[in-house]
């Protein structure tokens, strides 16, 4: 079993923001596979479960806000029987530009509040993490940047990400998340 978490925050104020590509990711998904989301209030979570060609996978969107996300993943990965090394993190990277995707196992949080409290509340951070690139801002303005809207360029961008990361997810599911890695990355830049 396989548990895919998106990041992002809870309620309609944020829904198109850059910081919630994560849920984004998901709901696409969950779309897709003609999946609904139901309130897991004792993990602070809404979760979907998909039987993927590859096997079960919960999908998780923490309902805590993004900065205390381990407070809802951890206690349901415990619930699951599921560890780390079976988690994957779909979020946003301001180190990324718009357009780019990077697929990694484990690592540090590298500034990001969400990834910081996975770190936190796991046993180990060697969770695989797909960063979807959403830029700096050139102000400086990090909290108004990830809180704000793409303009139609970059959401065109995360667009085409998104539907070549579901194309290739199977690999990931797999365990071939390097395999996945290079076929996105072929697809993206022909």
């Amino acid at each position: 079993m396989k548990l895919l978490v998106g990041l992002g925050n809870p309620g309609s104020k944020y829904k198109e923001t850059r910081h919630n590509i994560g849920f984004r990711f998901l709901d696409q998904l969950a779309e897709s596979e003609g999946l609904r989301f139901s309130v897991a209030p004792r993990f602070r979570v809404e979760t979907a479960t998909w039987q993927s060609s590859e096997g079960k996978v919960i999908l998780a969107k923490p309902q805590t806000f993004m900065n205390d996300s381990g407070e809802s993943i951890s206690p349901l990965s415990r619930y699951y029987n599921i560890e780390p090394k079976d988690i994957i993190v779909v979020y946003d990277d301001l180190d990324l530009p718009s357009g780019k995707l990077r697929i990694k196992t484990g690592g540090g949080h590298g500034g990001h509040n969400g990834l910081r409290s996975l770190n936190q509340h796991l046993d180990t951070s060697d969770y695989i993490r797909i960063k979807i690139g959403i830029g700096r801002p050139s102000n400086g303005d990090i909290t108004a940047w990830v809180l704000g809207r793409a303009n139609e360029d970059d959401r065109a961008d995360e667009a085409r990400i998104l539907h070549v990361l579901e194309e290739e997810f199977c690999h990931i599911l797999h365990g071939n998340p390097d395999t996945a890695a290079n076929k996105i990355h072929n697809k993206l830049n022909p």
